[in-house]
């Protein structure tokens, strides 16, 4: 076996040991043991099993995963609490402060936890009741009037036409009638001389001709 070949060989355990931890590197229940147990040293103690924090996490997953969020509803309820309580003491460090700024600074904090256990409770009733979504009818209101075509907007139309052209068709029998009295004259009756006319009806009584006799 030459050199090469076992150079080959002893990297293949290796680079399968380097996938393996990469892969559990990436694992949610491996990302939060480790932070667990480098937080949890002043609770419980140094001697926690890791494999053991391991599979509480997978089986709070697994329950999660089918629709069981009791575990984390306990969880937010216990940090709710545990905010409380940070609350309560540092509202009284706040007024056992002898200076201002000290007693400003311990109740900004008390009041900042305050604010956290509210908003964890509202976490915990919306994982309880969610909220369910609404599709309202929007309604157009309008100050003034306002016209609406519901369907109708043909037989309105047609209306609005037909009026329009019987107001025209009136409109041209009484232009032509007042045509009809400037150019249609009673043919029947002799027209009346005028002041001008009285002296060309005069000339025409003396130089009227004399009827012939046989």
């Amino acid at each position: 076996m030459s050199k090469k070949t076992k150079a080959v060989k002893a990297e293949l355990p290796a680079k399968a040991t380097g996938v393996r931890n990469a892969e559990l590197a990436l694992l949610p229940s491996i990302n939060a043991a480790a932070v667990i147990e480098k937080y949890q040293g002043n609770v419980m103690g140094k001697d926690v099993d890791m494999a053991a924090l391991i599979d509480g996490l997978r089986e709070s997953f697994d329950k999660s995963r089918d629709g069981d969020l009791s575990r984390l509803e306990y969880m937010l309820i216990g940090q709710a609490t545990a905010l409380q309580s940070i609350f309560t003491s540092l509202a009284r460090r706040a007024q056992a402060q002898e200076y201002q700024k000290n007693l400003e600074s311990f109740l900004g904090l008390a009041l900042k936890a305050q604010a956290q256990s509210r908003a964890t409770i509202q976490a915990v009733v919306e994982l309880k009741y969610p909220r369910q979504i609404a599709f309202v009818k929007q309604a157009n209101i309008s100050h003034g009037p306002q016209q609406v075509n519901n369907g109708g907007g043909n037989e309105s139309n047609t209306r609005t036409h037909a009026r329009t052209e019987e107001n025209q068709t009136q409109q041209n029998k009484l232009l032509e009638d007042q045509s009809h009295e400037r150019t249609h004259l009673d043919t029947g009756t002799t027209a009346t001389a005028s002041r001008s006319n009285k002296t060309l009806e005069t000339v025409g009584a003396v130089n009227r001709a004399k009827k012939r006799t046989r």
